[in-house]
């Protein structure tokens, strides 16, 4: 195995891996030559940010027993031209950094794509692999955004909101957490709380006057969508929101 990329995610992968009793080959970093990369391994991870995954592949002279692997979770196996035997491995997991992203990735859900060989890759780490085709890759990467991304985002939310009043970010996480497990255990609709889902207006009014104007419109968007899921949507000022945007401007 060789890897191109020397970033978080390809050394997490090279180190997990490498733990599962794969051989690593090295890396290789934006300074090298990777037109022999393919040649010498049975599998090649080119682990470079999205948009430099096709013109990074293009530079690789294809070898035909090599299997060629990118992790990212837009992109499609077109990108991979012209090499035969084409895969992506994209980790359901954050990776901060080799270490723990090395731990993280073990047991991990993947989505896989492409040749055979990206199962093995998750078989040796003993993960779950989930397949995701081409025409779905926007799609499903869209949802993961909104599950790690979109949730740090919004914890910081938590946090310049109660720091007026001087309750700390971490007082709230375990309310977070156990969330979390609720949505786990029962689904989203039926680990719904609060008042957007009860239907409670007054409340829902008091917490906006409370909020800084920059953040009210975050706060509605988000009451709106408590309201479509407990199937109350089309109602409250989230959706007065909405509306508002979708008139043409002019």
């Amino acid at each position: 195995m060789r890897i191109i990329g020397g970033g978080r995610a390809g050394r997490s992968l090279g180190a997990a891996l490498g733990a599962a009793g794969w051989r690593l080959e090295g890396y290789l970093g934006r300074d090298d030559d990777p037109r022999v990369a393919a040649e010498g391994v049975d599998l090649l991870v080119i682990a470079t940010p999205d948009a430099t995954v096709g013109d990074v592949a293009s530079r690789v002279e294809p070898v035909a027993s090599t299997v060629v692997v990118h992790i990212s979770g837009s992109l499609g196996l077109d990108v991979l031209s012209p090499h035969p035997r084409r895969a992506s491995v994209h980790p359901l997991v954050p990776l901060p950094d080799p270490d723990v992203g090395a731990t993280l990735l073990r047991g991990a859900v993947m989505a896989v794509a492409g040749d055979p060989m990206a199962r093995e890759v998750v078989g040796a780490l003993g993960g779950r692999p989930v397949e995701v085709p081409d025409e779905h890759r926007a799609a499903y990467h869209a949802a993961a955004c909104i599950a790690s991304n979109h949730l740090v985002a919004l914890l910081g939310q938590v946090e310049r909101v109660a720091a007026p009043v001087e309750v700390p970010l971490d007082a709230f996480l375990g309310l977070a957490a156990t969330t979390l497990d609720n949505v786990a255990r029962l689904g989203p609709a039926a680990a719904l709380t609060g008042p957007a889902a009860r239907g409670d207006d007054a409340t829902l009014e008091r917490h906006r006057s409370a909020l800084a104007p920059s953040e009210r419109r975050a706060y509605d968007a988000l009451a709106a969508e408590a309201r479509r899921l407990s199937g109350r949507g089309g109602t409250g000022r989230g959706a007065a929101v909405d509306a508002a945007d979708d008139r043409p401007e002019g």
